[in-house]
């Protein structure tokens, strides 16, 4: 989850003619597939597939991210240049120690249009339980990464196998000072 305060701020109301104080507000924001599917039923467009986002839409985004009380259209527009990096940031972290090193073929959910349908699917069929649609998104993508990986396992050819042996021993060598 991540929080972000939207400073006290006095602004001009032109309807009324009148000065109106805001008090500051934290918004708490989760980047998961629920969020990702309230965005996408709105659009109708992937939101894991596009390249770039309207100020409206990434707005909008950040409303589906919020837990709690939805903030209304005039919190959102006090979000400035600082808080989009950091919700960027957070939404880019991988949330996860796991890494996976691809030989060969790429990622799962490599150039594919994704949905929150897709995701959906994958998790029913590894049988991910429906809870894990509320973790970080990409942490939720590395574990359906990790399932179909186990389930289908990759071969190493005998000369990858040998270059890895190489690789390794090169390093401990390195490492301990030997040359044997």
């Amino acid at each position: 989850m991540l929080a972000i305060t939207l400073p006290a701020a006095r602004l001009f109301d032109e309807r009324t003619e009148e000065f109106v104080s805001l008090p500051a507000v934290t918004l708490k924001l989760e980047h998961s597939l629920i969020s990702i599917s309230k965005w996408e039923s709105k659009w109708h467009k992937s939101f894991l597939s596009a390249k770039e986002f309207t100020v409206e839409e990434f707005r909008d985004y950040v409303r589906c991210m919020s837990i709690g009380q939805e903030p209304g259209a005039e919190i959102l527009a006090r979000i400035n240049p600082k808080h989009i990096a950091d919700i960027w940031a957070y939404i880019q972290d991988p949330m996860t120690a796991t890494t996976i090193t691809h030989r060969g073929k790429q990622r799962m959910v490599a150039n594919q249009r994704i949905t929150a349908e897709t995701v959906y699917y994958w998790m029913v069929s590894f049988g991910i339980p429906f809870e894990c649609e509320k973790w970080h998104l990409n942490r939720l993508l590395m574990l359906i990464e990790v399932c179909a990986i186990k389930q289908n396992p990759q071969k190493m050819n005998k000369r990858e196998a040998a270059a890895m042996r190489a690789a390794a021993n090169e390093a401990n060598r390195k490492r301990f000072g030997s040359k044997g």
